[in-house]
Formats: structure tokens, C-alpha cells, sequence
């Protein structure tokens, strides 16, 4: 039998196969379509410290290999998810790992204080490409020493494992996964979405309401697997790895190169079952070139 655990931040997971926040709702909605147990872990939807509906629509576009969303972080709220949601997840044999954002960083410290004092709740993993509207809307995630501090202050604030999720939008990914290790953060998520646009030619106008959105999907695979190689090597903490991932073999690249964990997003559209095949595939795969520990390939990279 193929050992497919890893463990991060203190925590073991069945498998590496985790969903990505923003496309699997609440986990719950899933439930018709997969066995939720198989998970290594549900991250569900962004959550704030309240409800927000998002942006107007349209709000999503298919693009070659991806999509573009402008979802604009649509959630019930940390009160609702607690009370409605989480009693719910907590039926299911498998890490339920909180997502949630702030536009302030007393924001940030109020929703993962909630978030932290859960039963159920196994890690948080905090988004850091949210605008500061203090600091004019900048992103947190653009200045290292903006992620330094937000991570420590969010560090002090709660007792379950940290995971920070870093955008891409930067010039230099080693100095904010750096910046996020020093402030606290248990493990780093890698990457975000790519910020993209996409123009109607015949109308002659943005084909999102907000007119730009998050690049996701096979299109940005390349990009995220450099950045969470980029990322491995500058910190000592777990990394998991994100970004158009919708095969066993996609998976792989991202664990190769040091992530310790993959996050299936864009696929869940096209299957909602994605997940569970992909852990399937990772077993087949090592069974056939007689890997007995999946974790073994971690940071196998030859460079």
C-alpha cells in the first residue's frame, strides 16, 4: 500500500490533495458529488467579519486554459459560517481549514480571533491580496514588510496553525514568503490568482463588470509552479502549492519542486470530482514507479 500522509504545521493529512478556497463554496455543496472524507483537506470560501455580496455581475469569463473571476470574495460571513456552516463540516472525517481576509489588519486580527476559537476548525490560511483601505487600497501582499507585520499581528491573535496564501502580483515572491515566515506564519499557500482582462471587441467594453479579475486554470501552471519553487527555497516552512492543477501529474510538478500539498481551484468547474481522482492518481502513479511514501518526491527536483 502507497503512504500518501504528509504532515504540516503539526498536523497530519490522509493525502496531500487539498481544495482551493473560492471554488469548492463551504464544502458542503460538494458532498452530492464525492466522498468529502477522501480529502486530505476542504479550505472553504474567503470569509470576512461580514457578509459581503460580492461584486456585480458579469463577473466571470472563460479564457484559453482558465477562467477570470471578479467574485469579489462573496461570503456570509465568520458569524454565519460558524453558526450554520461549521456544525455541518464537522460531520466529515477531514481537516476543515478556515480562508479568510480582512481590509484592515484589526480586520484580519477580529475574523481569525473567531475563526481560531472553533471547534472543528483544523488551520487558517489567511489572504493577503486584499486592499489595505487605510493605506490608499494598496494590496497587503505587495510589501514585505506590510506581510511581516499583518502576520505577526494575526500570529498573536490565534492558537491554530497559520497559512498564508501569497499573491503573485509581486516582483519578488522569496521576499513575501520570507516576510510571512518571520512574521509567524505555520506554512505558506502558493499562488493566488494573476490579475487579468479580457475585452469584448465587438462591443468594445470589459467583459467583467469590475473590468479586471483573477487568471486561474491550466493557462498560469507554469507560472505557479516557478513561484512555489521560488518560495520552497527561500523559507523552511511547508509550502502547499495552487494553480491549474487538474491531473495527478499536475500535482506532482508542484510537489517535485517542494510543495508539501497541492490545491485543486479551476478543475472542481469542470469536475467536481477532480479532487478525489487526483488522489487516486497519485497512487497510481507511485504504485507504478514503486514510490512506497508519496512524500518521498518532495523537493525531488534535479537542478
Amino acid at each position: 500500500m502507497v503512504d500518501l500522509s504528509v504532515e504540516i504545521a503539526g498536523l497530519r493529512f490522509r493525502n496531500p490533495v487539498w481544495t482551493a478556497s473560492g471554488t469548492f463554496g463551504y464544502g458542503l455543496e460538494f458532498s452530492p458529488y464525492l466522498d468529502l472524507n477522501q480529502l486530505g483537506a476542504i479550505v472553504v470560501k474567503g470569509l470576512s467579519l461580514k457578509p459581503s455580496k460580492g461584486n456585480p455581475p458579469p463577473r466571470t469569463v472563460e479564457t484559453p486554459a482558465g477562467m477570470l473571476n471578479s467574485i469579489g470574495l462573496q461570503n456570509v460571513g465568520v458569524d454565519a459560517f460558524l453558526k450554520e456552516k461549521l456544525p455541518q463540516l464537522r460531520k466529515f472525517d477531514t481537516h476543515v481549514i478556515a480562508n479568510f481576509y480582512g481590509n484592515s489588519f484589526e480586520e484580519y486580527e477580529e475574523t481569525a480571533g473567531k475563526l481560531s476559537q472553533a471547534e472543528g476548525i483544523s488551520a487558517l490560511e489567511m489572504n493577503i491580496s486584499c486592499p489595505n483601505v487605510k493605506e490608499g487600497n494598496l494590496p497587503f501582499g505587495r510589501d514585505p514588510k506590510v506581510i511581516e507585520e499583518l502576520v505577526g499581528r494575526v500570529r498573536k491573535a490565534v492558537k491554530l496553525p497559520l497559512i498564508v496564501k501569497l499573491s503573485p502580483n509581486t516582483s519578488d515572491i522569496k521576499s513575501a514568503a520570507r516576510s510571512a515566515e518571520q512574521g509567524g506564519a505555520d506554512a505558506l499557500s502558493a499562488i493566488n490568482t494573476l490579475i487579468g482582462m479580457s475585452v469584448d471587441v465587438r462591443t468594445k467594453k470589459p467583459r467583467l463588470a469590475k473590468i479586471t479579475g483573477g487568471l486561474s486554470g491550466p493557462a498560469i501552471r507554469p507560472v505557479a509552479v516557478r513561484m512555489v519553487w521560488e518560495a520552497a527555497s527561500a523559507v523552511k516552512i511547508p509550502v502547499i502549492g495552487i494553480g491549474g492543477i487538474v491531473s495527478a501529474e499536475d500535482a506532482l510538478e508542484f510537489m517535485i519542486v517542494g510543495a508539501k500539498a497541492v490545491q485543486i481551484g479551476t478543475a472542481n468547474f469542470l469536475d467536481p470530482a477532480a479532487s478525489v481522482k487526483i488522489i487516486e492518481g497519485l497512487r497510481d502513479f507511485c504504485e507504478k514507479e514503486q514510490v512506497e511514501r508519496v512524500r518521498d518526491l518532495i523537493g525531488a527536483v534535479r537542478v
